[in-house]
């Protein structure tokens, strides 16, 4: 544990502070080293272009190996004018270099943070009540040590204990803060996790690595089969049904045995990538610890095992024929999960992007027809499915762009690897063109419900943005440099196409 005093004035609170905590955590048991920082000396300005060419006073060295020393930082500071000391603040600035902390990197963030599985404890005395600090201020000093600067280093979680208001406080408030830090440092606070606090940990891997922000596409187009089968008498009155929503978990549980999977049987390909992404790269949740490959296996088997359970339940209770809708879900099973599962491997054969599509459009509509009692070989479902799946293959193809590289050395051939940047944008143009022209010819094809005829209009501009995008992608040679801006382009395209009809066969109901 490291202890960081950043008051400029000796025998202040916060150094009483700073020695209550620090007793309790050597009662505890902590290796512990402090840093007075009013006693260092040091330049508190970047005085050079490059911080790393500024000259680096032996103090500052000392800082950064104690940094890279400790597990756990505490800092203790008065709040003024809503943020630190000047001398805290020329701290970071001296000790928290490019290299150190942090580093510049491809990925989607732009930089990566250098002290993970570290975590921090700001103790921070201020005038204004705390309460007020936080609802009028919105705790800015807090948020620019938590997120901005520590959380930016990859430091987290960081606590906050503020205490205050100082100038009206007696010297019995007092005591009780001295004695508050000592049971804090006696606690380790933060640096031990609480019961509590490691089962939200716990539950937030699972949700990073179930990676929800796929999810709802997902769900609309379940709900499009299923409000179509009988439209437009059913509508609504479908969505409520017990049939209805066992199959949308059944199939929930299939996604999230896939993605396990994915984040399993693609681990050399994530470890390998520099260039990931809140949409490409994986959950990354093995990659930081945060998960072991054992844990989402057996999540993966957990999940399987629950939509055959999930599978059997809507057997009984669906007004199709139990055994269509068995073979249907078993089908989109062993597709999706088979994306990177061997023997497989579709994802390794440059058949990902047209799996994922599938499944995401025409299977999961198809299976929404068909468990609220359509016919699987009704050309209706497959007809509104395939502007779905053809308006995802976009942001599908190109998430894969930024992974190329690392794919293609492990023998992952999606389609980026396979046929190289411009490839992937060619191929992307294509689809968005085909769906496009969808969106034009669908609402006069007699076969389907008339619930397309806004689609048009909003998935035809949509496209001509999305296609002069891909068009200035071409000319670069690397990621492109507007790859986020890209991705939400393509990302959203679908929407125009799920939307509407989805709002039209609802509001029949």
């Amino acid at each position: 544990m490291l202890v960081i005093v950043g008051h400029p004035r000796e025998g202040s609170l916060c150094d009483a502070l700073a020695e209550q905590y620090s007793a309790g955590a050597r009662e505890a048991g902590a290796a512990l080293e402090r840093l007075d920082l009013r006693a260092l000396r040091f330049s508190r300005d970047v005085e050079t272009e490059a911080m790393s060419r500024q000259r680096t006073e032996p103090d500052v060295e000392r800082a950064r190996r104690l940094v890279a020393w400790a597990d756990h930082l505490v800092f203790v500071y008065p709040t003024w004018w809503g943020t630190m000391p000047s001398l805290l603040k020329g701290f970071l600035d001296r000790v928290l270099l490019p290299g150190f902390a942090f580093r510049h990197a491809d990925n989607a963030f732009g930089y990566e943070g250098l002290l993970g599985g570290r975590t921090a404890h700001l103790i921070t005395m201020m005038d204004t009540p705390p309460l007020a600090y936080r609802l009028l201020y919105r705790s800015p000093g807090h948020n620019a040590m938590r997120r901005a600067t520590l959380g930016f280093c990859g430091i987290e979680p960081v606590r906050v204990t503020p205490l205050g208001p100082v100038l009206s406080s007696d010297a019995e408030q007092r005591r009780g803060w001295l004695e508050r830090a000592r049971l804090e440092g006696r606690r380790l606070r933060g640096a031990v996790p609480t019961p509590f606090e490691r089962a939200t940990r716990c539950l937030g891997s699972w949700l990073a690595a179930l990676r929800l922000q796929f999810y709802p596409t997902t769900w609309l187009a379940y709900a499009i089969g299923a409000a179509a089968v009988a439209w437009p008498a059913a509508g609504f009155a479908a969505l409520g049904s017990a049939a209805f929503w066992l199959g949308y978990l059944a199939l929930f549980a299939i996604e999230a045995a896939t993605v396990f999977t994915n984040e399993v049987f693609d681990y050399a390909a994530d470890r390998g990538n520099g260039r990931y992404g809140p949409f490409n790269g994986g959950s990354r949740v093995i990659i930081e610890g945060r998960l072991s490959s054992r844990a989402l296996g057996i999540g993966a088997g957990v999940a399987a095992a629950a939509a055959m359970l999930l599978a059997l339940a809507l057997a009984a209770l669906t007004p199709a024929p139990p055994a269509a809708s068995l073979t249907l879900l078993a089908a989109l099973a062993i597709v999706a999960i088979g994306y990177t599962l061997p023997p497989l491997k579709l994802c390794y054969r440059t058949l990902g992007e047209a799996d994922v599509g599938f499944t995401h459009g025409p299977a999961v509509l198809v299976c929404g027809w068909v468990f609220m009692g359509g016919a699987w070989d009704d050309p209706v479902p497959w007809l509104m499915g395939l502007p779905i799946a053809l308006a995802a293959l976009p942001s599908i193809t190109l998430s894969n762009v930024p992974d190329r590289q690392a794919d293609a050395a492990v023998d992952k051939l999606t389609i980026p690897a396979r046929f190289g940047q411009r490839g992937a944008i060619l191929f992307a143009m294509g689809a968005t063109a085909a769906a496009a022209a969808c969106a034009a010819i669908w609402p006069f094809l007699e076969p389907l419900p008339s619930v397309h005829g806004a689609v048009p209009f909003l998935a035809l501009p949509h496209a001509a943005w999305l296609l002069w995008l891909l068009r200035r992608s071409l000319r670069e040679h690397d990621v492109p440099r507007n790859m986020m801006t890209l991705m939400l382009a393509a990302l959203t395209y679908v929407l125009p196409f799920i939307v509407p009809p989805f709002v039209a066969l609802i509001a029949a109901g």
